[in-house]
């Protein structure tokens, strides 16, 4: 019988052996590929759609968000109301989304009702029709959010940034203006729609307690559709950078602003670079979770911010290393001077045991929990694959991480941190 008068032994995250559930693999009938996660104690079930139907694909602004926006808002046979109560009436719950890449249609429900509900979302796929008065709403809607969003200081730092580091041209540098929304029609959304999702190239990724049939259904649902499922055109995407010439940017945006929106970003490498699992240790360290060094710094010492952060993008082609924060007026030019000195400190001196241990356990302790249940899993893997990843990356990058050194941690520092590197914006 277990005893509570003692208590259990404590063991650092670092002395986990952790490891990834495999995934399974099958293609439908028109060879689209299905990775699959079967796990879970609760009969639920997740099913992702991800086409190559993002961004970087669009000939027109816009519309790619646009008829991934508008996918389930009206078919040949029901409005978008009673798309969303059909799903509602079995407690489906249906998602929508788009990157640069990709874009996605995805379904959680109860295992049980997969047989109807997965037929539900083929009529989403093959007789969505892009009703003119929704996409006068989607229209409306949008300018309105972007009109109040263009006042905030934080959004408009956060979407010139990319600009800055990527071009404003670039998939991963290009923003939305008022006039792409207002030039958008059905027919284009229409054009695109049929190109890239009715016969555009699929993945499918469905995790959770998977019903025996689970080939069967999806297979009926999906291998009869035109997906091409031959040769990815993300090699189409022009991702030619034009960064911007100057590096220090300061802009007015609102000028009874009490405080300014602060961003600071540099170009990096994507995933695939052996750098990659130990700048995970070394962003940590930096900025990455709320013991940091900036945050230690300016939050907690200087008291100059609510809240700094750094992070490294996820982006598929390449990546930028990017700090954000806001704060006041008055103290916005001494928080950047403090970042610089956090860096050159990286660069100088070396991360104490304590520290790295800690920072280590922070960061396998969050690899521990985002695999916490089928979703979290088949989610992981779905960034290997998109990535390109070999299929042992897991332990790869887990062996990187809990064995890098503190004069690897410096040298990457002084490769990275480097202040010349960086783009320097800060919007009042």
């Amino acid at each position: 019988m277990l005893d509570r008068k003692i208590a259990p032994k404590i063991i650092d995250p670092i002395d986990f052996n952790l490891t990834l559930k495999p995934y399974q693999k099958w293609s439908l009938a028109n060879n689209t590929p299905v990775y699959a996660v079967d796990a879970g104690a609760e009969e639920v079930v997740s099913v992702e759609l991800l086409f190559e139907a993002g961004a970087g694909l669009e000939t027109k602004p816009q519309v790619a968000a646009a008829v991934n926006q508008l996918l389930k808002n009206g078919t040949k046979t029901k409005s978008a109301f009673e798309i969303a109560e059909a799903f509602d009436f079995y407690g489906a719950y249906l998602n929508v989304g788009s990157s640069s890449e990709y874009a996605s249609i995805s379904l959680s429900c109860l295992t049980k009702h997969l047989p109807v509900l997965l037929p539900m979302v083929t009529e989403l796929l093959t007789e969505s029709v892009f009703p003119e008065e929704e996409l006068s709403i989607y229209i409306q809607n949008s300018l309105q959010r972007l009109e109040m969003n263009l006042r905030k200081g934080d959004f408009v730092a956060g979407r010139l940034i990319d600009a800055y580091v990527y071009g404003d041209k670039h998939p991963y540098g290009k923003y939305t203006h008022k006039e792409d929304l207002s030039a958008l029609n059905s027919d284009d959304l229409r054009t695109y729609y049929t190109r890239h999702y009715s016969k555009g190239n699929c993945k499918i990724f469905v995790a959770g307690k998977l019903p025996a049939n689970i080939e069967t259904l999806l297979n009926s649902a999906f291998g009869h559709l035109p997906f091409e499922n031959k040769i990815s055109i993300l090699s189409s995407i022009d991702y030619s950078k034009a960064p911007a010439a100057q590096k220090t940017n300061i802009l007015i945006n609102d000028e009874s602003s009490v405080q300014g929106a602060i961003r600071l970003a540099r170009e990096m490498p994507n995933r695939k670079s052996p750098d990659w699992p130990k700048l995970q240790v070394l962003n940590t360290v930096f900025g990455g979770y709320f013991g940091s060094r900036l945050m230690s710094n300016i939050r907690e010492d200087k008291g100059y911010t609510y809240g700094i952060h750094s992070y490294l993008q996820g982006h598929i082609h390449e990546s930028a290393w990017v700090v954000s924060t806001e704060a006041g007026k008055d103290v916005s030019a001494a928080t950047v001077e403090e970042v610089w000195k956090e860096a050159a400190e990286l660069k100088e001196e070396l991360i104490d045991a304590e520290e790295l241990k800690l920072v280590k356990n922070y960061v396998i302790g969050s690899i521990l929990g985002s695999l916490d249940g089928p979703f979290h899993i088949i989610g992981r893997w779905k960034s290997y694959i998109l990535h390109d990843l070999p299929a042992d990356y897991f332990q790869q990058n887990i062996t990187a991480i809990k064995s890098v050194q503190p004069e690897e941690l410096r040298e990457l520092a002084r490769k990275y941190l480097t202040e010349d590197a960086f783009y320097q914006l800060t919007v009042f």
